[in-house]
C-alpha cells in the first residue's frame, strides 16, 4: 500500500503538527480533471479530526494524497517532514472496498504486511513483529480467525484486520477512510475504543465519515469537503468554533 523506494527514516521536526497540508491539486492517473483542489489544513499532534462529505466530495482522495498514493501539486508535510521521509509515520487503512478479499492470504499474514514498511523488501519479520501483530489480533478480538483465509471472515472481522494492519505500523499518524461504514455492532464498539486509546496514546488520526451525528462528541475538529473542495468557514477549526461561525455542524 506504500511506495517504499527510496525510504529515508528521519526524526520529526521538534514542535511540528503532525500534519500540514497546502494542497494545489489531486488528480487521478488519466483523469483531465482534478479530483481535490485548493486544500490548506494543519493538524496538531494528538488530534483527531473529521473529514466529512458525501460519496465523491474527496475525503478518500485526500487521504490517498498523504499517504502517498496520489500525485498532487502543493505541499504536504508529516510531522515536518516531506512524505518520503515518514512512511513509517503514516498508517493508511483503506476503504472495504478497495480490498481483493479473495486474495489468498490469512489473516495473520495479512496483518504482517503492516510490518514491511519497517523491513523493507528483503528483510524476514522477526519474532518481535510476528508478537506486535498477534497481540494486535488478540486486541481486535481475532484471534480464533488468525490462521483462516480473508475470504472466510465476515464483514467486520475483515474491517478489524485492516485496523491491526494498519496499528502494525506503529505509526504517530492514521488516516482511516470510512471505518465505522457498514459494520457489526461489535465491531463499531471494538474500533471505537481502540481509536480512543489512540487518541490517549498522543496518536494523531484523520477520519472520513460521512456520519455527522457525533461529530462535536468524537472529534476535536471536522473538514467539510464538497465537490473536491473544502467548504467556506469549515478547513479543520475547533468544533465549537465551528458552530460559532457556521451554525450546527452538519
Amino acid at each position: 500500500m506504500f511506495p517504499y523506494g527510496n525510504r529515508r527514516h528521519v526524526d520529526p521536526v521538534a514542535g511540528a503538527p503532525a500534519l500540514e497540508l497546502d494542497l494545489e491539486s489531486v488528480s487521478y492517473p488519466g483523469s483531465a480533471a482534478p479530483a481535490l483542489q485548493q486544500v490548506q489544513l494543519s493538524v496538531p499532534v494528538g488530534a483527531r479530526v473529521a473529514l466529512v462529505g458525501h460519496n465523491g466530495a474527496g475525503k478518500s482522495t485526500l487521504l490517498k494524497a498523504v499517504a502517498g498514493l496520489l500525485p498532487f501539486s502543493g505541499r504536504v508535510r508529516i510531522c515536518g517532514r516531506p512524505i518520503g521521509a515518514c512512511h513509517h509515520r503514516v498508517a493508511y487503512l483503506p476503504q472495504h472496498g478497495e480490498i481483493d478479499w479473495q486474495f489468498p492470504i490469512e489473516l495473520r499474514k495479512l496483518v504482517l504486511t503492516g510490518r514491511y514498511v519497517h523491513l523493507g523488501w528483503l528483510r524476514r519479520p522477526s519474532l518481535q513483529d510476528y508478537a506486535i501483530c498477534d497481540a494486535l489480533i488478540a486486541r481486535l478480538g481475532l484471534a480464533q480467525m488468525a490462521a483462516r483465509q480473508i475470504a472466510q471472515l465476515s464483514g467486520g472481522q475483515q474491517q478489524r484486520a485492516l485496523l491491526a494492519r494498519a496499528l502494525a505500523q506503529e505509526a504517530e499518524v492514521l488516516l482511516l477512510d470510512e471505518p465505522l461504514i457498514a459494520v457489526d455492532a461489535e465491531t463499531r464498539t471494538v474500533l471505537a475504543t481502540v481509536m480512543d486509546e489512540l487518541r490517549a496514546r498522543g496518536r494523531t488520526l484523520l477520519v472520513a465519515t460521512h456520519d455527522v451525528s457525533g461529530l462535536a462528541a468524537e472529534f476535536d475538529s471536522a473538514v467539510f469537503l464538497s465537490e473536491g473542495r473544502v467548504l467556506p468557514a469549515a478547513g479543520g477549526e475547533p468544533m465549537q468554533r465551528q458552530r460559532t461561525a457556521a451554525g450546527p455542524a452538519v
